[in-house]
């Protein structure tokens, strides 16, 4: 049985339905907020990581949705 989060990922989550897996993530952020956990960064302050993450992100989305450049 997977006991850290990254095993749970690899063999559960990853085998799910991208809606199952947006139902999950939502279960989770729900519950983390209904209890008010105080590890979450409330802060207004974006770190470079945060920048560097979200960029890459939005890149690899666009990619997705604009695979071929049309030029």
């Amino acid at each position: 049985m997977p006991t850290t989060a990254q095993e749970i990922y690899t063999e559960v989550v990853r085998n799910l339905s991208l809606t199952e897996r947006l139902r999950l993530a939502n279960l989770i952020l729900n519950d983390l907020v209904e209890k008010n956990v105080s590890v979450i960064d409330r802060s207004d302050t974006w770190t470079e990581d945060d920048r560097t993450d979200i960029t890459s992100f939005s890149l690899q989305y666009a990619a997705m949705l604009f695979p071929e450049s049309q030029d």
